[in-house]
């Protein structure tokens, strides 16, 4: 039979070290995560690149001397 009145408390490994191996934890899930994700965002941002420097070219040369005998007035 159990005897009555003695209580026993226990403490589980999270209550005693909450943080122990989340910044490793953290390195680990942040290098899943992009290995995941990077076609969604770096096809698109390749692509804002390329149109960025194909627009910045093209105003280069039509404020160039030959852009201006091409296409000016």
């Amino acid at each position: 039979m159990p005897q009555k009145g003695i209580v026993t408390y226990g403490l589980s490994n999270n209550r005693q070290a909450p943080m122990r191996g989340s910044f490793q934890m953290a390195i680990f899930n942040t290098f899943r995560r992009t290995q995941n994700q990077v076609l969604y965002w770096a096809i698109p941002l390749l692509l804002a690149y390329e149109g960025m420097q194909w627009a910045i070219e093209r105003n280069e040369y039509l404020n160039s001397k030959e852009g201006r005998a091409e296409f000016g007035e």
